[in-house]
C-alpha cells in the first residue's frame, strides 16, 4: 500500500500531464483550423500564461483519482467517467461566469462536443498515469 502523500502526488502529476495533453490538443485543433471549420471559436494562442494555469487546474482535477471511482475498470472507461467532472464544471460554471453562456454556446454550437473531447484527453491520460504508477 502506498502512502497518502505518494497517492496524492501521483494523482496530481497525472492530472498535470493530462492538462498538458488537453491543452496541446486544443491548441493543435485551433492551429489546424479544425474548430473554426466547425464554427467553434476555440483557437487559443499558445503562451506560457495560457498553458500553466491549465496544467495546474489539470493537476487539481487529477485529485479526483484519489476517490474510489471505477478503479477496477479500464483506463479508458475510468478516464472518460472522471473527465465528466471538469467538463460539467466548464460547461455549466466557468463558461457562464466568463460571459460565454451555458455550455459555451456563444463560442459555437459544437463547443460542448469539443469540451467533452478535450477533457476526455485529459481524463484518459490522467487515468493512464495513475494506473501506470501502480496506485490503481
Amino acid at each position: 500500500m502506498r502512502s497518502a502523500l505518494a497517492r496524492l502526488s501521483v494523482c496530481f502529476a497525472g492530472g498535470c500531464v493530462g492538462g498538458l495533453l488537453n491543452s496541446l490538443a486544443m491548441w493543435g485543433a485551433g492551429e489546424a483550423h479544425v474548430t473554426a471549420r466547425l464554427g467553434v471559436k476555440l483557437a487559443p494562442a499558445f503562451s506560457w500564461e495560457w498553458l500553466l494555469p491549465r496544467v495546474l487546474w489539470g493537476g487539481l482535477w487529477g485529485l479526483l483519482f484519489l476517490l474510489p471511482i471505477m478503479r477496477r475498470h479500464s483506463v479508458l472507461l475510468r478516464g472518460l467517467v472522471v473527465s465528466l467532472a471538469p467538463t460539467l464544471a466548464q460547461l455549466f460554471y466557468f463558461f457562464p461566469q466568463s460571459q460565454r453562456g451555458v455550455l459555451g454556446l456563444s463560442l459555437g454550437q459544437l463547443t460542448p462536443l469539443f469540451v467533452l473531447l478535450f477533457n476526455a484527453v485529459w481524463g484518459v491520460t490522467a487515468a493512464w498515469w495513475v494506473r501506470s504508477s501502480g496506485i490503481n
